[in-house]
């Protein structure tokens, strides 16, 4: 058994780094997903900081501004 590198290692030392791979691939995801904060949707987060705007009356915009780009 030749397992010092990966062209000349057998197929079952390939079996061993594919399944320990994918082990510590979903206990990574399973500690992300475990560790993310519960708390209220982000929607009820805005909808509790955002200021109040009441609509007022309309207002009509114009000018005769015009700017020049040298």
């Amino acid at each position: 058994m030749k397992n010092s590198s990966m062209h000349t290692a057998d197929g079952l030392t390939h079996l061993k780094i594919v399944v320990l791979s994918l082990v510590f691939g979903i206990a990574i995801v399973g500690i992300g997903i475990a560790a993310h904060p519960t708390g209220p949707d982000v929607s009820t987060r805005l909808e509790a900081r955002a200021p109040i705007l009441k609509a007022g009356q309309p207002t009509q915009w114009s000018g005769a501004e015009t700017s020049t780009i040298r």
